[in-house]
């Protein structure tokens, strides 16, 4: 018997690589009972990627579902892993040092047990902070080598790479086929050299199934030494995702492999919650072509993960193509053969940009290009015209040395705009920020949470949290899904019937109707000319205040608001009829307390903010002197 492979279930890589979404923390932690009974899984990945971001667009806090989700596999002793950028961390761009040296601290307290860590650009300098703040944060720190196929990604030079991150400490290295291009005797020596070379460095393979190559990818790593592999449960593994346990399982028991045993009846719990919260909602942002295998990746070698949000750029420009072939005389294009097209132009662009690995950020940057690239082709213009800033910060050296070199034309053409090329260490042109946003959330108020959690949150997604902060991101996401529940109805999918309350359900989960207590016709103030309008969305009112009137034959009957709350939605608007029983708007409650205690840091706010202003002027009107300004200044302050 050989020796034991473990099993890392990815789920969260799972669904992001299908859809953009994740499990809500509820369904997260429902789900979370049946993966430990399966007792396959030495490790799970619970978040990281864009899980953070996502939480918050859900209108949810992330440091929440993080910490319950992840507690239930610390308690069964099973490891958590979470997958971080480097440079970029959590996001699509660079992050100052500071944010990032806290978010280990964070993650550690949160649960999580091992931080994978990336570069897209496979730069060792981007990557020593990783290992270092995931070492000091007691976490155990993996390096993911960055996997593609090219001329210039050669095993001594994955080589140089584990050799740099290993001097500064990592414990593991993960093999991160992202596109599953890796060639799988490639991926065996590699695999043979990491382990000869360092016998105590445990190898970790994760292999996206796309093109194909995977599961014959995870049986010759496993055969060269290769400790733990990445799997995925049913309905969302295969396609453009990863490769199922069972049938990985099976492979290597049947090659000799030690192997946890599988519960079944839990496997198809697992299967049968992934179904149900496909159906709830989280379906309606998973293209169908992710289920689906493609040999034509192995060409343009992008990652499945993208793949999604790719189509849906082309479905986007397809309609506008065609215009301009139309107006050109020029037969219009497919989808089919726009998408052929675009590969073609993904293989040409992507040597032409230095090589650099088609994940996270750069395979975006790399699509990008191609895309204008093909538009402005299709419509008889030049190549290059339309390279966004990330992607001249990519090509400039701003983010990390490319493996390969640039055509001479994207030198030239950099050079004709003035710009520098970068030869410094990337992280230093991103100065320390966190005391930025510690400031302003003193002044706005927020608690800081538990090991400065939602200090860090801030930092890392600015915008998102602002946006989560002030209910705004929950109400878009609301929006958005009754949006495409419509869609899909209209279309013929068996979504059921959206009512009235089902929508507003969706749009306003805490609201509750105001309902008529007569037939009437509502009346929002006394006007009986009819000129009234409702009340604006946001409207207060007190417990027993009157919202509006109902004009019946016996009277005017007053609805009066039976909670402190505030108007979300409005159902009939002025001299609409009722019956008893509708609803004429819906409001949700306020909590009065909370209420003054918003009204008095606003105030409060408005107050620092006069007061800042008036300190500012006097200081412009001293002329006096040096002195006498400091003296002022100090006062003031």
């Amino acid at each position: 018997m050989k020796r034991e492979i473990k099993f890392s279930l990815v789920y969260r890589d799972m669904w992001q690589s299908s859809g953009r979404y994740v499990p809500t923390v509820s369904q997260l932690k429902e789900v979370a009972p049946a993966i430990i009974d399966m007792g396959c899984f030495d490790r799970v990945e619970t978040n990281g990627g864009a899980f953070e971001q996502v939480n918050l667009l859900f209108g949810e806090n992330p440091n929440r579902a993080v910490r319950e989700w992840t507690a239930p596999f610390n308690k069964a002793g099973i490891q958590t892993h979470m997958l971080e950028r480097g440079l970029n961390a959590l996001r699509m761009n660079p992050v100052p040092a500071d944010v990032r040296r806290l978010m280990y601290k964070v993650k550690k307290a949160q649960g999580v047990d091992v931080s994978r860590s990336f570069c897209g650009l496979n730069d060792h300098r981007n990557l020593r902070l990783s290992v270092e703040g995931a070492k000091d944060a007691g976490m155990i720190s993996q390096v993911a080598l960055s996997i593609t196929h090219s001329p210039v990604h050669t095993v001594d030079y994955y080589m140089g790479v584990v050799d740099k991150v290993v001097e500064y400490g990592c414990d593991e290295i993960c093999l991160k086929d992202m596109a599953g291009v890796g060639r799988p005797t490639f991926l065996a020596e590699l695999t043979a050299r990491i382990k000869k070379k360092y016998p105590h460095i445990a190898v970790q393979y994760h292999g996206h199934s796309g093109p194909g190559f995977s599961p014959a990818s995870m049986l010759e790593v496993a055969r060269a030494g290769a400790d733990f592999l990445d799997v995925a449960v049913e309905p969302l593994s295969w396609g453009k995702v990863h490769p199922d346990v069972i049938t990985v399982r099976e492979m290597l028991r049947s090659d000799g492999f030690q192997v946890k045993d599988l519960n079944m009846d839990a496997y198809m719990e697992v299967r049968s919650l992934n179904q149900r919260f496909i159906d709830e909602f989280l379906g309606y942002w998973i293209d169908p072509n992710n289920a689906q295998m493609s040999s034509l990746l192995v060409g343009c070698g992008l990652p499945g993960g993208m793949m999604g949000s790719m189509m849906a750029d082309l479905k986007g420009f397809h309609g506008a193509i065609n215009a301009s072939l139309r107006a050109q005389g020029k037969q219009e294009l497919t989808l089919d053969r726009l998408m052929v097209m675009l590969f073609q132009e993904v293989e040409y662009v992507w040597p032409r940009l230095g090589y650099p690995p088609l994940v996270t950020p750069f395979s975006q940057y790399v699509k990008n290009t191609a895309l204008m690239n093909l538009m402005a082709l299709l419509k008889g213009q030049p190549r290059w015209g339309s390279l966004d800033k990330d992607t001249w910060n990519m090509i400039l050296g701003k983010m990390g040395s490319l493996p390969g070199e640039l055509d001479p034309e994207i030198v030239a053409l950099a050079e004709s705009k003035g710009l520098e090329f970068y030869s410094g260490v990337p992280q230093d042109a991103f100065p320390d920020e966190l005391e930025k946003f510690r400031s302003e959330m003193v002044q706005e108020g927020w608690d800081f949470g538990p090991d400065d959690e939602e200090l860090f949150e801030f930092a890392m997604h600015e915008k998102q949290y602002r946006e989560y902060k002030s209910g705004q991101a929950k109400e878009q996401f609301n929006k958005d899904l009754l949006e495409r529940m419509e869609k899909a109805a209209q279309a013929g999918q068996p979504v059921k019937f959206l009512s009235a309350a089902d929508k507003r359900a969706i749009l306003h989960p805490n609201a509750e109707p105001l309902e008529a207590t007569l037939s009437g016709k509502v009346m929002w103030e006394l006007d009986f000319n009819e000129d009234s309008k409702a009340p604006a969305l946001g409207t207060f009112y007190k417990q027993g205040d009157v919202v509006c009137y109902l004009q019946t034959p016996h009277g005017i009957e007053p609805i009066r608001a039976f909670e402190h709350c505030r108007v979300v939605s409005i159902e009939k608007e002025q001299g609409a009829t009722t019956v008893k029983g509708d609803a004429i708007c819906w409001v949700e409650k306020v909590d009065l307390v909370e209420e003054v205690v918003e009204n008095v840091k606003e105030a409060a706010k408005k107050v620092k903010k006069a007061v800042k202003e008036a300190v500012k002027k006097a200081d412009t009107e001293v002329i006096s002197g040096t002195d006498s300004k400091w003296k002022l200044t100090k006062n003031h302050k």
